[in-house]
């Protein structure tokens, strides 16, 4: 009983701070292989898998283009042996341009187990995040202008992100909020092109046994910061010899969008490529490959995502209950 009222009281917070107005200011980073380590986009996950687990990952988005973005990130959670209860920790830096976003972060997340099969938990991660502009990497038509920074601008920020997620062998769903704190220290520094916006998640999925070698996994992501367009992901994976992860994602842009109807950025659309291996029972190796449809062409083909990951214990991997999300 008092697991019930501790997800009802926080569902009301999440759903509280859901309908909070947003700010405005950049997106948080993208993630291709959100797939394969669901922490990036709900913290509700931590502890899924629920041996300890260990992942890099590193994006270079329009390689050879001045100022692209490139993100690295170290994230690392795990489960109690109940499976009530999950722990996370995520270290992340985002470099776009002159502007660059360290953050450290802490995850729970609380566990109800339904029936033998199914969970639906609430995760909450909290830390604290620098935003930086670099004035000496900006290249401006007037460099006497007083309205331009000569020097690095920093703030630190607290920040808050909360989910839900519910997970069955077969089938899992989930919705999440980010950067629902830390809006006003950015303002008051005036870093008005790094304030973090609002930012929400929906995501469904499931696996489908093709045959005693292969699976597939088609799942949706919904991004949303209600401020600007926000984008889907339609993607389908196909696992072979529970081994090897192949597949592919389309990505696309919908809502308001200032841009005009002729502009090459009008609509966002990207197929990305995805690959995941398990090199050996405890190493998992990714990568994707985005192939932007709506790019410059000289900038089309060239964002790279990779990712290695260790389980430090591979118990639940040599069970019949494997967990694919």
């Amino acid at each position: 009983m008092r697991g019930s009222y501790f997800l009802y009281g926080m569902v009301g917070m999440l759903g509280l701070l859901t309908f909070q107005i947003p700010g405005n200011g950049q997106q948080i980073p993208q993630f291709s292989q959100y797939t394969f380590n669901t922490l990036h986009v709900n913290p509700a996950y931590a502890g899924y898998k629920v041996d300890p687990f260990v992942q890099a990952t590193y994006r270079s988005q329009f390689v050879h283009f001045p100022g692209a973005p490139q993100t690295f990130t170290l994230a690392a959670d795990m489960g109690n042996a109940e499976e009530s209860m999950g722990y996370g920790l995520s270290i992340s830096s985002d470099q776009l341009g002159p502007n660059s976003v360290h953050s450290l972060l802490l995850t729970y997340a609380y566990k109800i187990r339904l029936n033998r099969e199914s969970f639906l938990g609430l995760g909450i991660s909290s830390g604290i995040s620098e935003y930086l502009l670099d004035g000496a990497k900006l290249l401006p038509d007037d460099p006497s202008d007083p309205g331009i920074p000569q020097g690095r601008i920093n703030a630190f920020t607290p920040n808050l992100n909360a989910g839900l997620l519910y997970h069955s062998p077969r089938f899992f769903s989930g919705i999440s909020a980010f950067n629902l704190l830390g809006q006003q220290p950015l303002r008051n520094k005036d870093l008005a092109l790094a304030t973090h916006n609002y930012h929400f998640y929906f995501q469904a999925g499931g696996l489908l046994p093709l045959s005693s070698a292969v699976t597939v996994k088609p799942s949706i992501l919904v991004r949303e910061d209600l401020n600007g367009p926000g984008s889907f992901d339609v993607n389908a994976m196909f696992l072979f010899n529970e081994r090897f992860w192949l597949g592919t994602s389309f990505r696309s842009g919908f809502g308001k969008n200032e841009l005009p109807e002729s502009s090459n950025f009008a609509t966002r659309r990207a197929i990305v490529l995805l690959m995941d291996l398990f090199i050996t029972e405890d190493i998992r190796f990714g990568y994707a490959y985005d192939f932007n449809l709506t790019s410059q062409n000289n900038y089309r083909n060239n964002s790279h995502e990779f990712s290695i990951g260790y389980y430090i214990q591979s118990s639940w991997l040599k069970s019949p209950e494997k967990r694919y999300f």
